[in-house]
């Protein structure tokens, strides 16, 4: 079954199982952070349903986008919501694998919301039915960041999103290939440790790393998000990773 659900107040539609894996807060923040030139291409490694791509698309009315999952379940409802928003021109799903793709083409910008977890043992019911999207078939965030430089044209973008223990494991393994390295802390509240972090880096470029002022989602007041936070959720304002 599905759920008429959509994103960004109604902006964007992405309907998704009501069983199983469903996309939130991480895959409307990631797309969020997407920024590409007219014409320019981007391509989402695990996309589900599509919720990130559809989000990054809304943004970037005149770029392309590409997407895939090994889900064919998934990749059946991404099919819908590509139609249902009108994007069937500009956006394309299909079936690949991060750990062996086949061909790709190459893309300005790579984004995705890699698996979080590593111990299969964390994972019990109901959440079981959500173990793909949770521990990604065993394929380690190396794969998906070599993935990514091997897929991007000279100087393109990586952007991901992850739990925030991960920082230093995710720049370790971006060091090989990409610098510029831009991350940004999402914090629940403003006296409270980062959850999540976005990273975003670029391919064969130098420069230092750059530490950005924290998202904070919640600010105690009767509101659900605070103003920056509703704004983003609402799709009148992107998030900046650069």
């Amino acid at each position: 079954m599905t759920e008429p659900v959509t994103l960004l107040d109604g902006k964007v539609i992405a309907r998704q199982s009501d069983a199983g894996f469903r996309s939130g807060l991480d895959a409307v923040l990631l797309g969020a952070s997407i920024d590409l030139k007219p014409e320019h291409v981007g391509i989402e490694f695990g996309c589900g349903s599509g919720a990130a791509m559809l989000v990054a698309a809304y943004h970037n009315r005149v770029s392309r986008f590409q997407g895939f999952d090994t889900d064919p379940v998934m990749l059946g409802f991404a099919d819908e919501n590509i139609a249902a928003n009108g994007w069937t021109d500009r956006i394309v799903a299909f079936h690949a694998d991060v750990a062996n793709p086949g061909h790709l083409g190459l893309a300005h910008q790579v984004f995705f919301n890699p698996p979080y977890y590593d111990d299969p043992k964390k994972m019990v019911p109901p959440k079981f039915q959500k173990q793909a999207a949770y521990m990604g078939h065993g394929v380690p965030l190396e794969t998906w960041i070599s993935l990514a430089n091997k897929v991007l044209v000279p100087k393109g973008r990586v952007t991901l999103v992850h739990r925030a223990d991960r920082l230093d494991d995710i720049l370790l393994l971006m060091k090989k290939w990409f610098g510029d390295v831009v991350v940004k802390p999402v914090a629940p509240y403003a006296d409270q440790p980062a959850k999540r972090i976005l990273v975003s880096a670029r391919k064969g470029v130098r420069g230092p790393m750059k530490l950005l002022p924290p998202l904070v989602l919640h600010d105690g007041s009767d509101r659900k998000y605070t103003a920056e936070a509703e704004s983003i959720l609402r799709g009148s304002d992107r998030i900046e990773v650069r």
